[in-house]
């Protein structure tokens, strides 16, 4: 099951109280205020995992709370820290603040951490509160509570390419070409229903991810089919490959699916639609239409586009967009402008 959003709870531990206490033992000398600080409050700490890729843990169990300090105890002893807590989230996590929707946290690296809730500093015994004029405090403070929030997390999927088209289109097809993924296979609308990610090795000890985009048709930035649910998990991507049915069992027109699909991106972020793109007429082993293909063809050099014509069943052109997709994602990226 894939779930790429999720809300939790998370508590820090709260501050242990500081203790007021005084030392009166008979022949003992150095008596008075004995009272110990308290201890500190653990943290919740997000981290990066690759061990991960989707939510679903955070369904079962939203609450995640550190431990509190203890209290401070006589003869000037200190209460122990809380132990901190640990919470693995998938890379490519956001973090937002539920009240006010801001941007916490993205975590776009394995490994990464960062503290989501910070425990509470331990309240001060009577013992510090002794000067020379006032030798015998009965002041103690009470532990400082640690932070509580109410998060939302999104997940957009890290991958350096999306297969972007309309369903049936056969991307999942392409997907297990070129990779190990196997995804689910069949003739008819909206076989997948998640996001498939597939590792393709581009020669060399080097890969790249591929993600299958699910559910796109007209009006899906709108919430129609699987609506934007998986429209966020391109947003990453380093280049779009948009796959377009040219066999004739569709009854659609080739250009106006590109076009529908177009505006989808567009719609949903401006940014996305301007990505790098590859446009593949798909399923030639069933193209018996010359002119849908040509169509298409003219379409991508009017928009200055890579064209590739592809069958998955065959192997026609795999090799090829394999290839070009690679020399792609795998090319140094430009440092961003100051």
């Amino acid at each position: 099951m894939f779930i790429d959003e999720a809300k939790v709870y998370v508590k820090a531990g709260d501050g242990g109280n500081g203790c007021l206490a005084f030392r009166r033992e008979k022949y003992v000398p150095h008596g008075g205020p004995s009272g110990g600080d308290g201890g500190r409050g653990g943290d919740v700490v997000f981290v990066a995992s690759i061990h991960h890729n989707t939510l679903l843990h955070f369904r079962f169990n939203p609450e995640h709370k550190a431990q509190r300090g203890r209290h401070g105890e006589g003869s000037n002893k200190t209460g122990h820290d809380g132990a901190s807590i640990e919470v693995p989230v998938p890379v490519g996590t956001m973090v937002f603040n539920e009240a006010g929707g801001e941007l916490i946290h993205d975590f776009a690296t394995p490994g990464e951490r960062f503290t989501v809730a910070r425990g509470g500093r331990g309240g001060r015994g009577n013992a510090r509160f002794a000067t020379s004029t006032h030798q015998a405090p009965t002041e103690h403070e009470p532990g400082h509570p640690g932070e509580e929030f109410h998060l939302r997390l999104e997940l957009k999927l890290l991958a350096d390419v999306g297969l972007v088209g309309f369903p049936n289109a056969g991307k999942s097809t392409l997907i297990s070409r070129i990779s190990a993924a196997r995804p689910k296979i069949a003739d008819y609308p909206f076989t997948t229903l998640e996001p498939n990610l597939g590792v393709v090795d581009a020669g060399d000890g080097r890969t790249f991810v591929v993600a299958d985009i699910p559910g796109l048709i007209e009006g899906a930035h709108q919430g129609s089919g699987l609506g934007i649910q998986f429209l966020r998990h391109v947003e990453r991507t380093r280049l779009l490959v948009h796959l377009v049915d040219v066999s004739e069992g569709t009854g659609r027109d080739p250009v106006n699916d590109f076009e529908v699909i177009m505006r989808e991106l567009a719609s949903f972020s401006p940014e996305m639609a301007a990505k790098p793109m590859l446009l593949v007429a798909a399923k030639m082993d069933v193209a018996q239409d010359a002119a849908r293909v040509d169509a298409l063809k003219k379409l991508a050099a009017a928009r200055n586009l890579e064209f590739f014509k592809l069958s998955s069943v065959t192997g026609l052109g795999v090799k090829a967009l394999k290839h070009r997709m690679g020399e792609i994602c795998l090319a140094p990226q430009e440092p961003p402008a100051e």
